[in-house]
């Protein structure tokens, strides 16, 4: 077989960074992926939450190759078209007023932890330098992001890392209060923890953050890499609630599947970066911008974010009720088509039963069980999908 051909092949010249599952895949269209070996597979992992629109989705596709037909890359040291527009797209359907390009979400949470630690120097001196990240959080594997990701087990074998951070529990205010003083540069959140397991933040902490941020003058920033950009079955997960934040980082969707990261800013903080304080060579290139303004069309679409809630609290309930009989009455946290539920040590193998029998989810922490499905899988789809975990989720 191929399969194990190819592993073997690859455990020789790749390094060992990933554990990665024993299938080698080969091609995907819409929902469904097939592997070297013919093998096919309902892909409910979508690259974590990356092919939000499927794989091969013709809108994004006939964008890039119109796109490769006039040319891929340029520099940032000249305007691009396509960048602009996609630039206009994002602050046109968000509070932002400036946008930032880069290459993933590690990056765009690098471009915003530095974009925060500026405009704090600017406007409250040089002690202004703190910033503030929850414990369980996830936010990249950079130093930057890594010293903001509040997981020791990410971090431990990297030290030193970068100075200057203070981490809290998630939805726990009394932390909150005694950490963000005069000194606090930023704070820095995921609405929905999406590698810390899936928990959302509540409205009530973030509308606490915001309101200490305004009281001393710090900034706040939400991380939407995962959670974002119709995840929720809203195109930004702090619409959900009442607290808008200064900076906001996308990545994963914005591109299905084609490198891109963003950090969006109002007018006021943006204003803080001059040229030469931050850069990407390939940031916003025009194949990654083309391919994102097609993401935008489709997820702005009428109907398209109404879908995606309808058929996010149909597979909820569904998992809600095999979690009542199998795991406890745990609650299914999340929103939309962003959902897990803790089900214990029997995570990984629920997760390999399930792919055993063409269906890929994945598990986080050992424990909990992620379902990231495309935003464009079918009602039959989902049908399929509850019936193998139903009928083989241990």
């Amino acid at each position: 077989m191929q399969t194990e051909k190819l592993i073997e092949s690859g455990r020789k010249v790749l390094m060992n960074t990933y554990n990665r599952y024993p299938l080698v895949l080969a091609k995907g269209k819409g929902t469904r992926v097939w592997d070297v070996d013919g093998r096919e597979y309902l892909d409910f992992v979508t690259g974590f939450a990356v092919t939000s629109l499927g794989h091969g989705h013709p809108q994004v596709i006939k964008a890039m190759e119109e796109q490769l037909g006039c040319f891929v890359h340029t520099s940032n040291a000249f305007w691009l078209e396509k960048q602009i527009e996609l630039a206009r797209k994002l602050t046109e359907i968000s509070f932002a007023d400036k946008v930032f390009f880069c290459n993933s979400g590690a990056e765009a949470n690098e471009a915003a932890l530095k974009l925060g630690r500026k405009f704090a120097r600017l406007h409250g001196g040089e002690s202004k330098t703190r910033i503030v990240s929850l414990n369980n959080s996830f936010h990249g594997r950079t130093f930057g992001a890594l010293t903001a990701t509040g997981q020791r087990k990410y971090q431990k074998d990297f030290e030193p890392l970068v100075p200057g951070f203070d981490y809290v529990d998630n939805n726990d205010g009394e932390a909150l209060r005694s950490v963000i003083n005069e000194n606090t540069a930023a704070v820095i959140l995921e609405p929905i923890q999406g590698e810390g397991g899936v928990y959302p933040v509540s409205s009530a902490f973030m509308k606490l953050t915001r309101e200490l941020c305004d009281a001393f003058g710090a900034l706040l920033i939400f991380d939407e890499i995962q959670c974002g950009l119709g995840r929720t079955g809203h195109l930004f997960a702090y619409e959900m609630g009442d607290v808008v934040p200064d900076i906001m980082t996308l990545a994963k969707a914005l591109g299905n599947g084609i490198p891109i990261g963003a950090m969006l800013a109002t007018d006021q903080v943006a204003d803080a970066f001059q040229p030469g304080d931050h850069a990407s060579t390939f940031g916003g290139n025009p194949l990654v911008t083309a391919a994102g303004c097609a993401v935008l069309d489709v997820m702005t679409a009428p109907g398209f974010l109404e879908e995606v809630r309808v058929k996010g609290a149909y597979l909820k309930s569904a998992l809600q009720k095999l979690a009542d009989e199998r795991w406890d009455n745990a609650p299914v946290r999340g929103e939309g088509l962003m959902l897990g539920v803790t089900v214990g040590d029997t995570a990984p193998g629920i997760v390999e039963a399930c792919r055993k029998r063409g269906l890929l989810i994945n598990c986080v922490g050992g424990t909990v069980l992620r379902f990231l499905p495309p935003l464009t899988v079918s009602w039959e789809e989902l049908d399929e999908a509850i019936e193998v975990i139903h009928n083989h989720g241990l």
